[in-house]
């Protein structure tokens, strides 16, 4: 398809955004409004950002210091923790 037939809308567009939108053309049709409603959220930037307590981002830095190291949970762990909050 040559650019003069594409939609205007389209044009406009980064590479990794077409190819993101391609990937989610191929889902089910509620993942891509759930895809959508996130879309729009990031588009529209109206709300500022949660401020994160102190204890908060220690968490955060804990978490990506332990991910750097390659310590992640395993899959049965991650099972129980989903099944102790019913998910």
């Amino acid at each position: 398809m040559c650019a003069g037939a594409l939609p205007d809308y389209i044009l406009g567009m980064t590479k990794l955004l077409e190819q993101a939108l391609e990937a989610v053309r191929a889902l089910p049709p509620e993942a891509q409004d759930d895809i959508a409603r996130v879309v729009f959220q990031l588009a529209r930037d109206e709300e500022p950002p949660v401020p994160l307590s102190s204890a908060e981002r220690a968490a955060i830095d804990r978490s990506k210091a332990a991910a750097a190291r390659g310590e992640f949970a395993t899959d049965d762990q991650v099972r129980d923790l989903w099944q102790k909050h019913g998910l």
